[in-house]
């Protein structure tokens, strides 16, 4: 990191009030690491938070339900005696997310150590989503393409979800769910997803609001108030 690149960042910082004024007297080692840290603790956090059984089903912030129309439609069907075969779709959808985050945790981390300059500034300038569209950026392509023959796996299981991918392509035709919903294999990775960036940018906002309370020499150095 030049010189230069390293006192905008840190001067931005103090301006955001992210980091200490005093923190101008850090080295570019300890100011860098402490980024890293923070994001890399908030990426495992959230690996470790969704990646077990009911990490997703049971989380109303991520909970994957079925998209626009489909909810609603199953709602009638649980009135025809459908409810359980509708839940059984549901809870595999959840279940295949919470299978398909572990895969996230080497990726996440190696993005974190190779973060660039002009990342560090978007993060500190940013605002509640800054985390969660770095991560997004850098990461969604290659963790789609680990996550969905995870969530394939576990949805064909399931009888509903070849109906799901008939009934939704149908309704995407006529504007009732959207065309990347149309496919459940596609929809819950892309839901899983959103769930795995948005817990990583709660993790992190806890870090920043409490660097004393993780305990850690660097974080709150670089961090604190």
């Amino acid at each position: 990191m030049h010189r230069r690149e390293f006192s905008r960042a840190l001067a931005a910082a103090s301006l955001m009030g992210v980091l200490p004024l005093h923190a101008r007297a850090l080295s570019q080692g300890d100011a860098a690491s402490g980024i890293r840290e923070a994001l890399s603790r908030g990426a495992e956090a959230a690996v470790s938070l969704l990646g077990r059984q009911d990490g997703v089903l049971g989380n109303p912030k991520v909970r994957i339900p079925l998209p626009g129309y489909l909810n609603d439609a199953a709602k009638l069907l649980k009135f025809t005696g459908q409810g359980e075969r509708v839940d059984a779709l549901v809870t595999a959808m959840n279940r295949a997310a919470e299978a398909a985050v572990p895969e996230a945790r080497t990726l996440l981390v190696d993005t974190v150590k190779n973060i660039s300059v002009d990342d560090a500034l978007r993060i500190v300038r940013g605002g509640d989503n800054s985390v969660t569209e770095f991560f997004a950026r850098q990461t969604r392509t290659p963790l789609g393409e680990k996550f969905l023959p995870i969530v394939t796996t576990a949805t064909e299981r399931v009888a509903l979800a070849d109906k799901y991918n008939a009934v939704a392509g149908k309704a995407s035709g006529l504007g009732l769910v959207k065309k990347e919903d149309a496919n459940i294999q596609q929809y819950v990775t892309g839901k899983a997803l959103d769930g795995l960036y948005l817990i990583i940018g709660e993790e992190e906002k806890k870090i920043r609001k409490d660097p004393v309370g993780t305990g850690s020499a660097l974080l709150k150095m670089v961090f604190g108030k």
